[in-house]
């Protein structure tokens, strides 16, 4: 794991932190917090950023940094929730998908719902992509082909018409999974484990059949979401109760 905490986007993240009110205090715990990172004061920093958090800052940087410290005071189970959260709004750092990736290495179970290596093949743009890079391929292609089609109709240069299709395939396929991706992380939830190990049972008592049991880090599907319990999936066959303490939304 990379040791030092404050990446290329931390001038970006004092500065939000510094346009929310109060600025002053803000900035200051920002200022705290990182002090007591250098300083090996997990705990510490941990507070400082979670204030942060609860008076309102939204920075992928900032979740960045909370995960570290979590990972940093051996708390796995926080630290890939955090590392999650900044993965949708910064998902193309490199020093973060460092970070997350080893922070996998740690835990105990398997990758629960596993795509189709045929499927991540035939469909690579969509797992190799982020989000975002697919959205601004839409946007860009769906330019291309309005610029094409207009050249086409103009000028009625039939040696265009290969290229024009080819791009018209290329911004069907980018739209579509623009629109698929989008759907997804609206309709669909998940949740990480955060405690060392969770019992996941049949209903909400601590009296009801332990199913099966999970471990800090690992990823799971909300189903269904009631007041204090969770219904997960882990894989297709392995669905049951959480408390909401053992596991943290993403």
């Amino acid at each position: 794991m990379k040791a030092w905490l404050l990446t290329a986007g931390s001038l970006v993240l004092l500065l939000t932190v510094a346009a929310t009110a109060p600025a002053t205090q803000n900035a200051r715990t920002f200022m705290n917090g990182t002090e007591a990172y250098r300083n090996g004061d997990w705990p510490a920093a941990i507070a400082a950023f979670e204030s942060l958090v609860a008076d309102g800052v939204n920075n992928g940087n900032l979740f960045y940094n909370l995960g570290n410290a979590y990972l940093k005071n051996e708390d796995l189970g926080h630290a890939l929730l955090w590392y999650e959260r900044a993965r949708k709004r910064i998902p193309d750092d490199p020093d973060l998908r460092f970070n997350y990736d080893y922070a996998l290495t740690l835990t105990k179970d398997e990758r629960g719902q596993k795509e189709s290596p045929l499927l991540r093949i035939l469909f690579f743009w969509k797992y190799q992509l982020s989000h975002s890079s697919v959205r601004w391929m839409a946007i860009f292609l769906n330019a291309a082909l309005w610029i094409a089609l207009s050249i086409l109709i103009i000028r009625k240069k039939r040696l265009l018409r290969p290229s024009v299709i080819l791009i018209a395939a290329a911004t069907v396929i980018f739209s579509a999974t623009a629109v698929f991706n989008y759907v997804e992380t609206i309709q669909v939830r998940y949740a990480v484990i955060l405690t060392e190990q969770v019992p996941v049972r049949s209903g909400f008592s601590d009296t009801d059949t332990q199913l099966f049991v999970l471990h800090a880090g690992t990823k799971v599907r909300i189903t269904r979401q009631a007041d204090t319990h969770l219904l997960i999936r882990y894989t297709d066959d392995k669905i049951g109760w959480v408390k909401r303490s053992e596991a943290g939304v993403i």
